[in-house]
């Protein structure tokens, strides 16, 4: 990684730690990043000219795979009508017909250009449409960088929370009430305690940044009675679980339907792209139909507009997330073997591309104070030991892990020796 080296070297005196998004500085595993030259397929290849297989795959956009010849060809194609417009294109629409068409819960939908964009601007839409001014997320779920999330829970009571990055007032934290996930007791004792005065919950159904965690349905049955009951809006962040767990996100698999959704991620097929729509009363409140702001300069781009719907036409084919499924299941069935065999405290769960590995004895984690409870100097080394042998795992004891259609048998099995080399190492 000499290269890698010297670049990171030269990117620190330019770029704040040296990256774009923190978690890409490779702090959390005591290291330093590799810098990418090149990806195909299931691989991406770093600037030394070494080889990994990928498990990242721009953290869960790129379900085909890297530089998937079908997306290429499409952006080819698009880029000789134009880059960006400014201004409406067909595109956008036929889109936005087939989000609509995938998720029963969204009638109308709004393109932007990320994740953080889309959430922030449903809790702007929420507040708009209820006239209410708190909000309720949950510990450990990750709805992007805007203000009104980066709050953790105090330790006083359920409807005193803080901030937990510098530059987020207080008189901001105070509207948002940070819950523990999986606990419906809390979220009515909170409810009660803030009558008339909650606009909505927003929760990531299965989460993914404190690693792979899954709302148990009859707690989200209950947050959707409550939220009905109370004319609190119930928002599904689906940025990472939509199109990625399965074809119309988590939401299909509990058969909950919230009042609004935001996507992003698989939406975009690798280009900067999200989404967030709902019921057609809701939705009409932005502008400029209704007093409710929002708007992006490359929102509908025809380059993401074209990549997404290409995506979106390969991965709607019958079967598709069948075979995702049991390719991930494939993996971590031949992780869990070895880790059983070695006697280390580990277990994994997934879904469709996304899966989650437990560094912990727990045997059902239910939130994020179990998360916090796995073992963090074994994942550094198990980190360190896969990417020495060509394996890029998340570099995080809370990230999630993605497969692509384009991962085979020759990946897992490699993945798996090398897992087992590093058990029998440090057994």
């Amino acid at each position: 990684m000499k290269k890698s080296n010297r670049e990171f070297k030269i990117a620190n005196k330019y770029i704040p730690g040296g990256v774009n998004s923190p978690v890409r500085s490779f702090n959390a595993v005591d290291s330093k990043p590799f810098f990418i030259k090149k990806s195909k397929g299931p691989y991406v290849y770093d600037i030394d000219n070494k080889k990994y297989i990928d498990y990242i795959g721009s953290w869960g956009a790129l379900i085909l795979g890297h530089s998937d010849p079908r997306i290429i060809q499409t952006l080819s194609k698009s880029m000789q009508m134009g880059i960006s417009y400014g201004a409406p294109c067909q595109n956008e629409v036929l889109l936005a017909k087939k989000v609509c068409k995938i998720f029963p819960s969204i009638k109308k939908v709004r393109m932007v250009s990320s994740g953080t964009e889309a959430t922030m601007s449903t809790i702007r839409l929420a507040r708009g449409y209820t006239k209410r001014d708190k909000i309720i997320k949950f510990d450990g779920c990750y709805h992007g960088h805007g203000d009104s999330f980066l709050i953790k829970a105090g330790s006083g009571s359920s409807t005193f929370s803080v901030p937990n990055s510098l530059g987020v007032t207080a008189s901001l934290a105070k509207d948002t009430l940070s819950l523990p996930y999986n606990d419906i007791d809390k979220v009515k004792k909170t409810i009660n305690q803030n009558k008339n005065k909650i606009a909505c919950i927003i929760i990531e159904p299965i989460a993914g940044n404190m690693n792979f965690v899954r709302s148990e349905k009859l707690f989200l049955e209950s947050l959707r009675e409550l939220c009905t009951k109370n004319k609190i809006i119930l928002i599904f962040d689906e940025v990472m679980t939509g199109f990625r767990v399965a074809l119309g996100g988590a939401q299909s698999i509990y058969k909950i339907k919230p009042d609004l959704t935001t996507l992003g991620k698989v939406l975009g097929g690798g280009l900067p792209v999200a989404a967030f729509g709902g019921d057609e009363e809701i939705m009409d409140n932005l502008a400029p139909n209704g007093g409710v702001y929002q708007a992006g300069t490359l929102s509908g781009n025809p380059l993401a507009m074209s990549a997404g719907l290409k995506t979106l036409d390969i991965i709607a084919k019958k079967g598709f997330y069948e075979d995702l499924h049991k390719k991930t299941g494939y993996l971590m069935k031949q992780l869990n073997i070895s880790a059983a065999k070695y006697k280390l405290p580990f277990h994994t769960d997934y879904q469709g591309g996304m899966f989650g590995l437990f560094f912990n004895n727990a045997e059902k984690i239910k939130n994020n104070n179990q998360v916090k409870k796995s073992n963090q100097k074994v994942f550094i080394a198990f980190f360190k030991h896969m990417l020495r042998e060509g394996v890029f795992f998340a570099p995080s004891l809370y990230e999630v892990g993605f497969i692509s259609s384009s991962h085979t048998k020759k990946e897992f099995d490699y993945t798996a020796k090398s897992f087992k080399n590093f058990l029998q190492k440090n057994s």
